[in-house]
């Protein structure tokens, strides 16, 4: 048995509902489930079963209509808006769909951006460090605009990982790549967050990606439908 304490994020009777039209529409129903230190998981399901509206109470970047997300111990819905965005910024890091760099940025001013908000005093040498680590020691200076979108989400990788976070999210982060381009970054995720000790929860709807993963989680219109763990090698 895992304990509480062991458990960095932990989603208990989670629901999220929206007015449509004067409607209301419930979007996740009661969700509840819980993802140890080092675990890897994988949200599985049809574009439009909820999975990144979970990922994003997961992150606390929006709010439950009712349940809770409990994250390294501190329940979200305690916290206000700035205090989820520390810690969000101290646990979490992300990796998305559309990579989400600051196009004004260069790839080493992308990575240092976090670094230097939380006040690291060498922010450049560690971008540089991590960004040679996702092999992009030649395009530090390059902005986003001049490189390709597998390039993109080397940076994006980069800057999740630099912070050394607890919990990794990332949203179908092979959904604006080809296929070999986007199976080298999730090669490339899987042996850094190995190297890193991180939890990662991933949202796709690539049943082989989710394969890479020890626990699948099933999203079916709102409902988690089914919960499966890879079988012991």
């Amino acid at each position: 048995m895992v304990s509480d304490a062991e458990m960095v994020i932990e989603v208990r009777e989670l629901s999220k509902r929206v007015d449509n039209g004067g409607e209301p529409l419930t979007i996740l129903h009661d969700i509840s489930f819980a993802v140890a230190a080092g675990e890897t998981v994988a949200i599985v399901g049809a574009s439009g079963s909820g999975k990144s509206t979970l990922l994003g109470l997961m992150a606390g970047l929006d709010q439950a209509s009712s349940g809770s997300v409990v994250l390294a111990g501190e329940n979200l819905a305690g916290l206000d808006e700035d205090a989820r965005a520390v810690l969000r910024g101290r646990l979490v890091g992300f990796v998305f769909q559309t990579f989400q760099l600051l196009p004004s940025l260069n790839a080493i001013e992308n990575v240092m951006l976090p670094l230097e908000l939380a006040g690291a005093a060498n922010a450049r040498a560690e971008a540089e460090r991590w960004l040679q680590r996702v092999g992009l020691a030649h395009r530090l200076r390059h902005y986003p605009k001049h490189l390709s979108g597998g390039e993109q989400q080397r940076v994006a990788l980069a800057r999740a990982f630099a912070r050394g976070p607890r919990l990794l999210l990332a949203d179908e982060p092979t959904g604006n790549l080809d296929a070999v381009t986007g199976h080298q970054v999730i090669e490339l995720m899987f042996a850094i967050n190995a190297e890193s000790g991180t939890t990662l929860i991933l949202v796709t709807h690539d049943e082989e990606i989710a394969g890479r993963c020890a626990r699948r989680l099933r999203m079916d219109v709102g409902h988690l439908d089914e919960v499966s763990a890879r079988p012991a090698r």
